[in-house]
């Protein structure tokens, strides 16, 4: 372990001591340089550094896919406070070579806490729109930065020290969303998260059935929850579902809308509400709390904690504050009526549909020509790997790509993962491209990206695979990151060869399984 990361690591030992309550406060940067907006986020993790209280701040990686100062400028210099500090990581922005290069560079300055994200979709910027990276998805760079702390990417690299975190987003109230995301959980665990943070919310159920799934499935990291303090403009945002992932009951927003009438515009009454939320995590158990808030002084902050230690043996009081709109949204366990928390016990899931005839059609095609055991396989193999050799390869590619196109809307990734998804194209039908589930912000069942147009493609990829009966696998396996020298060639050669996804070992998981993600400077002896 570097001697920075020596100096910067409370956060990480908080978090995994039982006994302690851990405190994170999100800092967002502004545009430019040397705007006020960091001269006083600068004095704010200052003033928290004195108290002493909050352990660590995080720093947003171009929130709202808007372009914004790096979230390394500003970590560290706040480093150099003596502050711990949460790096966000999203993929949006960057490909495989440059995340490695930037790693490498956060590992050297003691940036060595993260926040994996998939991140929001690039914004209008600079001569229009930019085109949106996702090379990796969220699993994939846990994936790469387990290979990085073990030292497995480069013969004779030094080990890296990073602890990894990532995003759970409980407050989903379809079935097939919310399983997705538990499932998209299980697999950023298995590929070597250590710790998670929530997405923000207002319904304690919600809170508690996130630990319940983790208790209940053992996977074995402790969990923040995210208690954010919006102000009236936010919160109208966040209630038009205009913030991906962001959601306000009805009758918690029609408060801050009273509230908002007052003098103080509902200062005070947000701080409150913080305060008693703030206790309820804490009285559900949760590992410690995230918080966040436009224009928060360290006074807020100081009030905020100050108020949930004076109210947390009344926790159970104030879950009445916290309660769903309606009861006809999903939850993964049923409610128990005396706590108005959950039971143990799961909610029936909703009937299987019957399977679409493609995908009867389709899964015909792959067990008699693509598994094995086939009674084409060996014939298909035999004859698309001579063909691939002579002049014939290009019209087999176009025939494989036109009827996938009719079919699957192709992308000639070259690289196919249709049997894995209930013939559901990721590269045609996510917005991001990801492969081994979706992010947090879809609305409803419909894509962050289009919402009300075009639904999430992994809600759909749910609702095929649960009419096998097999949607459970989602929460199990690893699609590897796209080989881009692959694409504009046939993923039927590439199949048989054994160069695609089904075939290569470089994206194995590198840790064990779920419950054995020790921090890395315990995993490595350091």
């Amino acid at each position: 372990m570097t001697s920075a990361t020596m100096k910067h690591c409370r956060f990480q030992k908080s978090l995994t001591d039982p006994a302690d309550f851990t405190l994170s406060f999100e800092l967002v940067p502004g545009r430019g340089g040397r705007s006020t907006v960091h001269t006083r986020a600068l004095d704010l993790a200052a003033s928290m550094a004195a108290d002493g209280r909050i352990c660590a701040v995080s720093i947003t990686d171009n929130a709202g896919g808007h372009a914004t100062l790096a979230p390394s400028v500003l970590g560290k210099e706040i480093l150099e406070i003596g502050m711990d500090v949460i790096s966000h990581f999203s993929c949006k922005d960057k490909n495989r070579n440059m995340m490695e290069s930037l790693l490498y560079g956060w590992d050297r300055i003691g940036l060595n806490n993260l926040l994996v994200i998939a991140g929001d979709y690039p914004q209008k910027g600079y001569c229009g729109h930019p085109k949106p990276v996702f090379d990796l998805d969220t699993v994939h760079v846990i994936d790469l930065l387990t290979h990085l702390n073990n030292g497995e990417t480069t013969h004779g690299l030094q080990p890296t020290s990073f602890y990894i975190g990532v995003v759970i987003s409980p407050f989903k109230y379809t079935e097939a969303e919310l399983m997705m995301q538990y499932y998209k959980l299980q697999r950023k665990v298995a590929a070597g998260a250590h710790y998670g943070i929530t997405q923000l919310g207002f319904d304690a159920r919600k809170y508690q059935e996130a630990l319940l799934y983790v208790s209940e499935h053992n996977l074995g990291i402790p969990l923040l929850g995210n208690l954010f303090i919006p102000n009236i403009h936010v919160a109208r945002l966040m209630h038009k579902r205009a913030i991906p992932g962001c959601l306000i009951p009805d009758h918690i927003f029609a408060e801050m809308e009273k509230e908002s009438r007052s003098a103080d515009r509902g200062k005070k009454a947000r701080l409150e509400r913080a305060a008693n939320q703030l206790a309820v995590l804490r009285g559900l158990g949760y590992s410690g709390a995230h918080i966040g808030g436009s224009g928060l002084e360290m006074a807020d902050i100081d009030f905020i904690l100050n108020q949930a230690t004076a109210r947390q043996e009344q926790w159970p009081d104030l879950l009445t504050e916290f309660r769903p709109d309606t009861s006809q949204g999903f939850y993964y366990y049923q409610k128990d009526i005396r706590s108005n928390l959950n039971q143990k016990k799961k909610t029936a899931l909703a009937p299987r549909k019957r399977q679409a005839p493609l995908y009867h059609f389709s899964n015909f095609i792959h067990n008699l020509a693509f598994e094995p055991h086939g009674l084409l396989y060996k014939l298909a193999k035999k004859w698309c790997l001579a063909l691939d050799k002579t002049m014939l390869g290009r019209p087999l590619f176009w025939l494989e790509h036109l009827s996938k196109f009719i079919l699957f809307a192709c992308r000639n990734c070259g690289d196919c993962t249709l049997a894995e998804y209930g013939y559901r194209c990721p590269q045609s039908g996510c917005a991001k491209y990801l492969l081994n589930g979706p992010c947090g912000g879809s609305i409803d069942g419909w894509c962050e990206v289009y919402p009300g147009q075009k639904r999430c493609h992994y809600v759909l990829t749910y609702d095929r695979l649960k009419t096998k009966g097999c949607a459970d696998d989602l929460g199990y396996g690893y699609i590897p990151p796209r080989d881009w020298s692959l694409t504009d060639a046939s993923a039927w050669v590439h199949f048989y060869a054994g160069t695609d996804h089904s075939q290569r070992h470089c994206g194995t998981p590198a840790s064990k399984t779920p419950g054995e993600h020790a921090p890395p400077n315990e995993q490595q002896g350091k």
